[in-house]
């Protein structure tokens, strides 16, 4: 182990001093200088740029700094002065970049110029835009389009995503996976299904109404800590907040607000949870019948004293189906089944569930410790079903909020990036643009890494992101990724996709969101959708990186033209020269959601889309609210055995999503390395290991592939017993592909079935 490895309990509250030093390590370290000090004044303002981290909205009345931590981080990241040029490819081949760690990748700067691989000198080397988008255009001709994948990473704006989706349909491809297929898709699948809504059903103002929070799974201090603003002042008004979540996450213990003087002088802080609970990976099933449970007998006991009931009977007949058998379900569940499956005791669920039975209006907040199970839709039916029990949806102050990543991963889905054809327009699409869109069901992210295993995939197109990194069963997909025809990557920065080139392989660097972007009827905008359904605008006015870079829109302009023939309907070099115009089409194509767009896209707190589910409109196959009994109260979709351990991926406090800021994961308190695995001390008891000794994990999910991580440095911490956490994408190695959840095909990540080995 390296000597500057330092692992300590972190006492120290979310945000406050902490933070700042945070802040102060990465502008120092990128060299950023004032004119990325003057953007962050900008950061999620109405007349500013959207984060380009994570997807909280925007209040219209924004703090004198509406950025965190981790989104200071992303925009000194994005802003760099550090440059890849292509005289470092002179200096490096790709099989020696495939040593380096994601940090030390990213840390090379921002891409300058197109790249294509030269397989004779194993080296990236400049070509010019012509070349790069006649050669992708020629190629692309020549596949099957029903073979080719377009994959979308969850930050590219409204106005790119419609036209990339535009393009991969009028191309005849509907592989169209994105961000949504490893994280939320679960989300989109269980509550379109129960509410007829795919989205949460909350807006940010209802955090100002609400009387009680329950959180599953969901880490606002890492992942979204913007949110700790609302969260503290729920907190400070009496707002009850029930936390279920395996390990301990400081954000939801309690706050330092770094713009609150007082506290940043006195070292106060806010305490977060009025009770938190730790239930085992995949044991929220049981979590939320033990409650449904508990809600649903007490009802009976007061209905039948003459007391009031607990339950709203009148919503329930007016707005529901299915209740009946779902209370059968929850009565018949024995409280030895509900411990057994969750980790916790009766008492513990009771005193949550008392929370519930008396509050007036809550709102479920959930991430991808719900979503990422292999019984994941049951987690979010589960999470509908104890919720329409008391009429929490569609009234002030209570409903659903599922926390998207991405800053426009939800946004993206709205606008037509999917691979289901049901869920775009397509009758639509043909009458606006005179073309016969593909109608069959494209390829997931699972399904499009079945194909490049399989070798049936020809082609990968990928609009950011770091798709090989994030993506399962990482050494089986690396050893086939080569294999493709094509592969093209639209980025700012190097990354470990990038490093796995097929036959002709393109790396086509971009402008990014908070650069200007100035194009042929001058500076342009762009929009993007948060977890809440607004929609905001967003202006870039930092210096780019480069002058020989391309927006987004361009770039996907260049290969449509270069790939299909001219449509007259179609006028890409128009929508790449005025942004507007694509609104113009957003508007046209979903009249509903986007009336006066160009005119709104600035509105202070953004315009919502709207949503059906929040008026008590069920769009769902029975016209209202579906109860769902769940089958299994356990949503790993494995069982436990002797040696077997419940591996939860984790992401640090120094990290988004698979780009890795540095290794500092304060929270865990552990710095210097990202080579841990977080364990029970009487799990380390009993197959004899001690804090700091190395060991291997090895997967086991009973289908013969060798799986492994080795060289792990065991750090004793409060995880619950037979589950074990380590950092992702690291040891996305250890999910098979097949370990997803059922329906949604999101990779399981949260419940991985694992051993371990002594080194």
């Amino acid at each position: 182990m390296s000597d500057d490895i330092d692992i300590e309990d972190y006492t120290a509250p979310a945000g406050g001093w902490g933070s700042m030093r945070s802040l102060v390590e990465i502008s120092a370290r990128e060299k950023i200088g004032p004119e990325t000090l003057k953007e962050l004044t900008r950061q999620n303002k109405p007349d500013g740029f959207v984060c380009v981290s994570c997807a909280w909205g925007r209040p219209a009345k924004p703090h004198i700094a509406e950025f965190c931590e981790n989104g200071a981080k992303a925009t000194a990241w994005e802003l760099t002065t550090y440059r890849t040029t292509p005289a470092f490819f002179t200096e490096h081949t790709v099989t020696e970049l495939r040593g380096w760690k994601d940090f030390d990748l990213e840390q090379a700067g921002r891409l300058t110029h197109p790249l294509k691989y030269d397989a004779s000198t194993d080296r990236y080397v400049a070509v010019s835009w012509a070349e790069a988008f006649g050669d992708i255009g020629s190629k692309l001709k020549g596949y099957d389009p029903k073979k080719v994948i377009f994959y979308a990473s969850g930050r590219a704006s409204l106005e790119t995503s419609y036209m990339y989706g535009l393009m991969a349909r009028m191309y005849g491809s509907h592989n169209l996976p994105d961000s949504s297929n490893m994280c939320h898709e679960t989300t989109s699948v269980g509550l379109k299904s129960a509410i007829g809504s795919p989205v949460g059903t909350i807006k940010l103002t209802d955090y100002e109404k609400c009387d009680a929070i329950f959180f599953f799974g969901q880490n606002p201090g890492s992942n979204s800590p913007r949110f700790l603003h609302p969260l503290r002042d729920c907190a400070k008004r009496g707002v009850e907040i029930v936390v279920f979540n395996p390990l301990k996450e400081r954000g939801l213990e309690r706050f330092q607000d770094p713009q609150n003087p007082l506290e940043m002088a006195t070292g106060k802080s806010t305490p977060i949870a009025s009770q938190y609970h730790q239930v085992k990976a995949g044991g929220d099933i049981a979590v939320m019948m033990g409650i449904s449970k508990f809600v649903i007998e007490a009802d009976d006991i007061a209905r039948q004293s003459g007391a009031p009931g607990i339950i709203d009977h009148d919503f329930i007949a007016q707005h529901t189906t299915g209740f009946d058998a779902f209370a059968d379900k929850a009565r018949a569940t024995s409280w030895d089944a509900i411990e057994l499956n969750s980790g916790l005791t009766r008492t513990a669920i009771e005193e949550a569930a008392a929370v519930y039975a008396r509050s007036k209006a809550t709102i479920v907040v959930y991430g991808m410790g719900l979503t990422q199970h292999v019984h994941g839709i049951d987690n979010v039916h589960m999470v509908v079903n104890f919720m329409l029990l008391r009429g929490n949806v569609g009234r002030p102050g209570a409903g659903f909020g599922p926390v998207r990543g991405h800053s426009n991963v939800q946004g993206q889905r709205t606008v037509g990036i999917t691979e289901k054809p049901e869920l775009a327009p397509l009758d639509r699409l043909k009458e606006l643009y005179d073309f016969e869109p593909p109608r069959e069901l494209g390829w997931d992210t699972v399904a499009s890494c079945e194909a490049v295993v399989s070798g049936e995939a020809q082609a990968f197109v990928g609009l950011g992101g770091n798709f090989v990194r994030a993506i399962p069963d990482t050494a089986a997909m690396e050893a086939a990724w080569q294999g493709l025809d094509l592969t093209v990557h639209v980025a700012t920065k190097l990354n470990r996709s990038h490093l796995l080139p097929g036959k002709t392989s393109y790396i086509l660097p971009c402008l990014g969101r908070i650069e200007t972007d100035m194009q042929a009827t001058g500076a342009q905008s762009v929009s993007v959708e948060d977890s809440f359904s607004h929609i905001y605008g967003s202006k870039g006015k930092a210096t780019p990186a480069a002058d020989t870079l391309l927006s987004e829109p361009a770039i996907v302009a260049g290969i449509a033209k270069a790939m299909m023939p001219a449509n007259p309907k179609v006028d890409w070099d128009a929508w790449a020269g005025d942004y507007a115009k694509v609104r113009d089409a957003i508007e046209a194509t979903y009249p509903d959601m986007f009336a006066d767009f160009n005119d709104r896209m600035f509105t202070p707190g953004g315009f919502w889309k709207g949503n059906a589910a929040a008026h008590r409109e069920w769009k769902t196959k029975s016209g209202k609210a579906e109860f769902n009994t769940p089958e299994v109260l356990s949503a790993t979709g494995f069982d436990d055995a002797e040696g077997r351990f419940r591996l939860m991926t984790l992401r640090s406090n120094d990290q988004f999503n698979t780009t890795i800021y540095g290794y500092h994961d304060r929270f865990r308190g552990v710095k210097g390395t990202r080579d841990i695995i977080f364990m029970n001390r009487l799990d380390m008891a009993k197959i004899g290991v001690a804090n700091e000794d190395t060991v291997h994990l090895v997967g086991d999910a009973g289908d013969n592939a060798q799986r492994r991580v080795e060289g792990l440095r065991v750090v004793e911490y409060d995880i619950p017993v037979g589950c074990v956490g380590a950092y992702y994408p690291e040891c996305n190695i250890l999910i098979p592909i097949a370990h997803h959840a059922l329906e949604s095909h999101v990779l399981a990540a949260k419940s991985v079935p694992v051993r371990l080995e002594k080194a």
